[in-house]
């Protein structure tokens, strides 16, 4: 498998027939690990990076679901390669910046990614689509049972798994969801559930994570404490955080429906006829209008099946993938010609929203 093949492949979050779910989009649950006796990556040396990574891409191939996954060192990759990966949420943004000693081993389903030397000696992470907290943990939980066996943790009998960052000690375990809120957004309601998500202990970022923006209405909300609770404890107390938020969204829209339709349709109508004739779209302005007709099949606006293709769009409408399909890089105004073109060619076929849903048919 190479890295061509990888990117040529549909994904969880890019198959066209995975997502069917409204409001959350994908759960993602992530570890943090390290090699006992080995200094953190940025205090390692070269030679002391590249023997750490050469021994966690071993061991990490050798354990199923990864065996016949794909296993690279970042140096091995154009920068074109790794924008597709970060776009696609398999490695970080600091992990596409490394230099020396840093790698990734990716399942074939996309669904497993491990980053070998970021700010972790291993950093472990399930991605799936739609709202699978559970299930993406037991799935973590099982690969990390099996790396305990073959590499030797750092871990304290009184703070648990040791990390560079102190943020991670204890379970070393991040879990998130990312989600689609366009009504609370479009009710200026985001910044009360912030707050209120903030003082329960999560944290709400963008749709890359930390320093990035929520486009298309999209958040990723996951959990901030790390030590103290058990993982499950963790997974529970966010699972039932996220149930919440889903209440408040569902609220929000029901409530511009009765109150504001006016407002609503005008915005799902405007969206419609964008992206079916615009000719120059940069990135936010493709994901908000594709927010809107999103928010539009949850409605029963639109057709169930447009939802896959939204959120296949969701990916494939970013710099990287835009380039990539073009087969190389392009300057800004290109790659708005580019999206504007991709999106009205998925876009020609779709019939306009019915307006004439009544507000019963609409929970």
């Amino acid at each position: 498998m190479t890295i061509s093949t990888l990117l040529d492949s549909a994904s969880e979050l890019t198959d066209s027939t995975s997502s069917k779910t409204a409001i959350v989009l994908m759960t993602r649950v992530r570890l943090a690990r390290n090699l006992s006796g080995q200094p953190f990556p940025g205090w390692a040396r070269p030679a002391q990076r590249d023997l750490i990574l050469d021994k966690c891409q071993k061991a990490v191939t050798s354990i199923s679901p990864l065996k016949r996954g794909l296993s690279l060192s970042v140096n091995e990759l154009s920068e074109l390669e790794k924008l597709n990966l970060v776009e696609r949420h398999l490695i970080s943004r600091e992990l596409s910046g490394s230099t020396q000693g840093s790698g990734v081993i990716i399942s074939r389903d996309q669904t497993f990614s491990v980053m070998v030397n970021e700010e972790d000696h291993l950093r472990i992470q399930v991605l799936r689509s739609g709202f699978h907290l559970k299930k993406a943990w037991n799935q973590i939980d099982d690969l990390d049972s099996a790396l305990e066996e073959a590499l030797d943790f750092a871990f304290s009998p009184s703070l648990g798994y040791l990390t560079a960052c102190p943020t991670n000690l204890g379970t070393g375990l991040r879990a998130s969801a990312m989600m689609h809120l366009p009504a609370l957004v479009i009710s200026s309601q985001m910044e009360k559930v912030v707050r209120a998500v903030n003082q329960l202990g999560m944290v709400v970022r963008g749709l890359f994570g930390e320093g990035s923006d929520a486009s298309g209405s999209i958040f990723q909300i996951s959990n901030q404490m790390t030590l103290g609770e058990t993982e499950e404890d963790i997974i529970k107390r966010l699972s039932s955080v996220l149930q919440s938020i889903v209440e408040h969204e569902m609220n929000a829209r029901q409530k511009l429906i009765e109150t504001d339709s006016g407002k609503l349709f005008d915005k799902l109508g405007r969206a419609y006829g964008i992206l079916q004739n615009s000719h120059l779209l940069t990135s936010g302005e493709a994901m908000n209008l594709l927010s809107l007709v999103r928010l539009g099949v949850d409605l029963k606006m639109y057709p169930e099946s447009c939802r896959s293709i939204i959120d296949r769009l969701f990916i494939e409408a970013q710099p990287g993938h835009l380039q990539y399909a073009q087969k190389g890089a392009c300057d800004p105004q290109q790659r708005d010609f580019l999206r504007a073109a991709k999106l009205r060619t998925e876009f020609a076929n779709v019939t306009k929203p019915d307006f004439s849903v009544s507000a019963s048919d609409k929970n």
